[in-house]
């Protein structure tokens, strides 16, 4: 399986601290070698670095932990191929206009028996793989079900949900997806988030032996959550999703959120 990392906060931040827990688990504590990629939003841009080679060995990688690149919205993905063979075209995050908006999405996970059901007509994939697929099909239907974005966020929340968990019928379908402003995270099997904010302490994460102290690096105003497949430190509280569980980030902070209902067992 492959690993996501997201970030969402109020102020331009560098993610270079948990992208280089993320990059030891490309190679080094974890098997996901296939490549990996990263998207930062800046304004109505966004600019992406991807790299077929494993994160751990990537010059490229090397070069987003020596240049910290401040974003309001991130979004990373480590590659363990399962679908599609070790190349460009199929490193995550992809990335699509929808509404004059780049739309960046990432996966986790594998479908089985999905050809037919995702059949997409406006956006088309250019890999092989069935992340960029679902993807596709995804913002087809989303682009059919509104013509621009709605004003009411809740619909689109909802809307995009409701496609998770069709998407999770078929398999395993963790996701990240972004338009620059909002960041929803969906759970099929896993996925966790932390907020930051004041006070700020220090972090250790959990795959390299790296401790930041975010008091130093952070003003009382700042707020900042970090989606991750799983948790990246060891000394914080992450919230650990459930499956079928969503949620919509904006400025780092929760917009909306389903949890879905846990049926009691019978006595």
């Amino acid at each position: 399986m492959c690993e996501l990392l997201g970030m969402s906060a109020n102020v331009p931040t560098d993610i270079v601290f948990s992208f280089t827990g993320l990059v030891e688990r490309g190679g080094v504590t974890g098997p996901h070698k296939d490549g990996w990629g990263i998207t930062f939003y800046d304004g109505k841009g966004c600019r992406s670095f991807k790299d077929p080679l494993p994160s751990c060995e990537s010059e490229v990688a090397k070069l987003i932990k020596n240049y910290p690149i401040k974003s309001k919205a991130v979004i990373s993905h480590i590659r363990q191929a399962n679908s599609g063979g070790v190349c460009l075209e199929n490193t995550h995050p992809f990335t699509r206009e929808l509404w004059g908006q780049n739309w960046c999405y990432a996966h986790n996970g594998q479908l089985s028996d999905y050809k037919e059901v995702l059949q997409p007509t406006r956006f088309q994939p250019i890999g092989q793989t069935d992340s960029e697929l679902a993807f596709c099909w995804m913002l087809d239907k989303i682009s059919q079900r509104f013509d621009a974005m709605p004003k009411d966020t809740q619909l689109l929340f909802d809307f995009v949900r409701s496609l998770g968990d069709e998407l999770k019928a078929l398999g395993v379908f963790n996701l990240l997806l972004s338009n620059g402003d909002y960041i929803i995270a969906y759970c099929s099997n896993n996925l966790s988030w932390i907020t930051r904010r004041a006070p700020f302490g220090k972090a250790t994460l959990i795959d390299t032996d790296v401790v930041i102290d975010f008091h130093e690096e952070t003003t009382p105003n700042d707020i900042v959550t970090v989606i991750a497949t799983r948790p990246l430190t060891n000394n914080e509280s992450w919230h650990i999703m459930a499956p079928g569980q969503c949620v919509m980030f904006k400025l780092g902070e929760k917009v909306h959120e389903f949890v879905p209902q846990v049926s009691e067992k019978a006595s």
